[in-house]
């Protein structure tokens, strides 16, 4: 999943339904029809876009209550006719681009981006989160409202996507299960799919990817790193101070889990080399900046655990998440109890997984869905929780691409010619569409 923080900005305080004034136009004459819109705002133009805009549709934080406080979820517009293809970019975090991504890339078309409930903009006023109203049902009818009032006000006679990359990619197959006549395709980049809090086919997969020289390399460093703790942690505290960073366990615990942390981290991503993991005469200093480097600063400390929330509570409770196998290192950790992301529960709040709603989401998939393609990496550590195609879903055309080769950041672009092609004439036939510009 995305590691980045996400700065909290409360951008509150304006009625509902005003508009900012801009240069009128028939995009934003559309848009002021819909009356849960509102502080529309004209941004930067990007890439082929002719018209874009940020604003913020109103939202019941809980749906199935009609007295409900509301908050504004913030969406992101970028335009270029009324007759391409609409692309829903379902983000399962932040906004963090209004450049195209891929899909309108190719088609030339619509992209609207939407923040994901109670992450960085999309708060309630006061800013408190009603963690028992983070649900993937909830969240799934924010997009539902917000599609259904972009189709019929603004885009009515197109053809709609809707994807997502990693969280993103599974807030798109959820949103599908439970709405799967919103949009006319569904295209999940490297989205999991986990079937338990913590998904044991995550260990299954460690002790397989790669080579037993490749991975034995790793459990290596990550035992030289636990071993060198006494030299390291000293550096640590040094850093941590300078850099202002804490963390809610101790400082020796925090560098375990980033050790822990490095085998899931490393295939993830696959951005380093195994000619860069340091060796035997490495110092403590550079083992650290390495495990840091590789596993990254935020995922475990307080203000990125903190910002970084609502995925967490999604995770521990509805969508899953992995632990760490610690049996190689035990005798090197100052805890005999497991390693798991129980901390990052919101204080005070606590609540047991529930492995349903993604039983129903693998039923949806296999017996039901229709026009949904899945793309992942073979060497991306959440690979080992992607969506696994049976054959009735196949033969109902479902398509699931995986690039061997590939870790997290895998999209079409980096499949070879002959699988890229297949994946473009599957989605021009699925749309009737045809792409403009092939990744």
């Amino acid at each position: 999943m995305s590691r980045v923080f996400l700065s909290l900005i409360f951008v509150f305080g304006i009625a509902f339904g005003a508009f900012s004034k801009e240069d009128s136009s028939e995009l934003l004459e559309r848009l002021k029809q819909i009356p849960q819109i509102s502080k529309v705002k004209k941004i930067d133009v990007t890439d082929h876009f002719t018209e874009a805009y940020e604003f913020y549709f109103e939202q019941a934080i809980d749906p199935n209550d009609p007295e409900s406080s509301k908050f504004l979820q913030r969406v992101v517009i970028g335009h270029i006719d009324f007759d391409s293809p609409v692309v829903f970019e379902l983000e399962g975090y932040s906004i963090h681009s209004a450049e195209s991504g891929e899909l309108p890339t190719m088609f030339q078309c619509n992209q609207i981006a939407i923040e994901h409930r109670f992450f960085e903009n999309a708060l309630p006023e006061n800013g408190e989160i009603p963690w028992e109203k983070l649900t993937i049902e909830n969240a799934a009818f924010d997009h539902h409202q917000i599609i259904q009032s972009i189709k019929e006000k603004v885009y009515p006679k197109c053809k709609f996507i809707a994807t997502g990359i990693s969280k993103g990619g599974q807030t798109t197959m959820i949103h599908r299960s439970f709405y799967p006549n919103d949009v006319d395709v569904s295209v999940c980049y490297v989205a999991p799919l986990n079937f338990s809090r913590e998904d044991p086919r995550i260990y299954k997969f460690l002790k397989s990817v790669g080579t037993k020289k490749q991975r034995d390399q790793i459990k290596d460093f990550q035992l030289r790193c636990l071993k060198a703790k006494k030299e390291i942690l000293p550096i640590m505290k040094l850093w941590a101070r300078e850099n202002k960073l804490e963390w809610d366990f101790s400082l020796e615990m925090a560098f375990e889990y980033y050790v822990l942390e490095y085998s899931f981290a490393f295939w993830q991503w696959g951005f380093t080399k195994f000619s860069e993991i340091p060796d035997e005469k490495a110092s403590a200093a550079e083992l650290l900046s390495h495990v840091l480097d590789v596993t990254g600063v935020s995922f475990f400390e307080k203000h990125g655990v903190e910002e970084l929330r609502p995925y967490f509570w999604a995770a521990l409770t509805q969508e899953g998440i992995y632990g760490y196998e610690v049996d190689a290192f035990k005798d090197y950790l100052s805890q005999k109890t497991t390693y798991t992301f129980d901390f990052a529960f919101p204080q005070g709040h606590e609540k047991a997984f529930d492995p349903e709603p993604m039983r129903k989401l693998n039923q949806f998939i296999q017996e039901k869905a229709t026009k949904i393609m899945f793309i992942n990496g073979g060497l991306d550590t959440w690979g080992a929780t992607g969506v696994k195609l049976t054959d009735k879903a196949k033969a109902r055309g479902l398509k699931l691409y995986v690039n061997e080769k590939g870790h997290h950041a895998t999209r079409i672009r980096h499949f070879d010619r002959k699988v890229k092609k297949e994946i473009i004439e599957t989605l021009e036939t699925w749309l009737g569409v045809e792409v403009k510009r092939e990744p």
